[in-house]
């Protein structure tokens, strides 16, 4: 018999929360991976184990599969990395540190799952689906960061995808759209905080193009969760799944101008965002 187990990544809130809650309602015994179970109440559910993992720590990760190994000895249905972070702000101003933690967590951490767990997933077999997002193929400004990241993840996705194929490993994209969630607060708040230091002259020099970027996404509409988690659900359920699944229509249509040449979609960018094109100018959104 197939096994019913999965193991989701940064489990405790947002993508991962309602993906583990609907893999647990369709029957999967669910390991929901978070760096402090003690804080994340909401994960008590039947069909849901919360397990300490923090995707950046080779320790913590190792214990963990460990742990999930010795609780499925029929191995993993999937292992669903989701766990991630969003660094956002201007490139020449952004400490290395956010660098550093943007890769630590957005690309280290789905390596360091992938290969701890990769004997479990033999096991099943499994697979490994690792959530992205639309600025992996499509990189947006003051994103740059984010866009670095899951542009890597791509890369990583579409290599492994080869090399698993001998033991029958399907590796799955799934791309999120923008969607209601903690994610982009908590982002906002990281980036105040890692330009709190910077020269206030610095900051000026972006001051009309973060301002554009931030009424730009004031008007975003944010997609359901519960319905992205759904299509999550998909990836893992499918006997044969398909090598990407987009979420939403925005994430698609972010996907699109992916197969634009590189001028009309840096206009076309610039012009959703309504970027000034020059130092202290702003332009009207299209």
């Amino acid at each position: 018999m197939a096994s019913k187990a999965v193991l989701i990544t940064g489990a405790g809130a947002g993508l991962g929360l309602a993906t583990a809650q609907a893999l647990a309602a369709k029957g999967y015994q669910v390991h929901a991976g978070v760096r402090d179970p003690r804080k994340y109440p909401q994960l008590d559910a039947p069909g849901v184990r919360v397990l300490r993992l923090d995707v950046t720590d080779e320790a913590s990760v190792a214990a963990a599969a460990e742990e999930v190994g010795a609780a499925e000895p029929g191995g993993l249905r999937a292992v669903v990395n989701n766990a991630g972070v969003i660094v956002q702000g201007p490139q020449e101003l952004l400490p290395a540190e956010e660098w550093q933690r943007q890769f630590d967590v957005n690309v280290f951490g789905p390596a360091r799952v992938t290969r701890a767990f990769l004997p479990l997933l033999r096991t099943a077999p499994g697979r490994v689906v690792n959530i992205s997002a639309a600025t992996g193929r499509v990189a947006l400004p003051f994103l740059g960061p984010l866009s670095a990241s899951k542009a890597a993840l791509e890369s990583l996705s579409d290599a492994a995808r080869i090399e698993l194929a001998p033991w029958g490993i399907p590796v799955v994209v799934v791309v999120p759209g923008a969607l209601e969630t903690e994610i982009f607060t908590k982002a906002a708040t990281a980036a105040q905080a890692a330009l709190h230091g910077v020269d206030p002259r610095q900051l000026t020099l972006y001051r009309a193009q973060l301002d554009a970027v931030d009424a730009a996404t004031a008007r975003q509409r944010l997609g359901s969760v519960t319905k992205a988690a759904q299509v999550v659900v998909r990836a893992v359920d499918a006997p044969r799944p398909r090598r990407r699944y987009y979420t939403s229509a925005d994430a698609r249509g972010v996907g699109l101008l992916a197969g634009l040449p590189a001028g009309p979609r840096e206009r076309a960018i610039t012009g959703i965002f309504g970027l000034p094109r020059r130092p202290g100018g702003v332009e009207a959104p299209a």
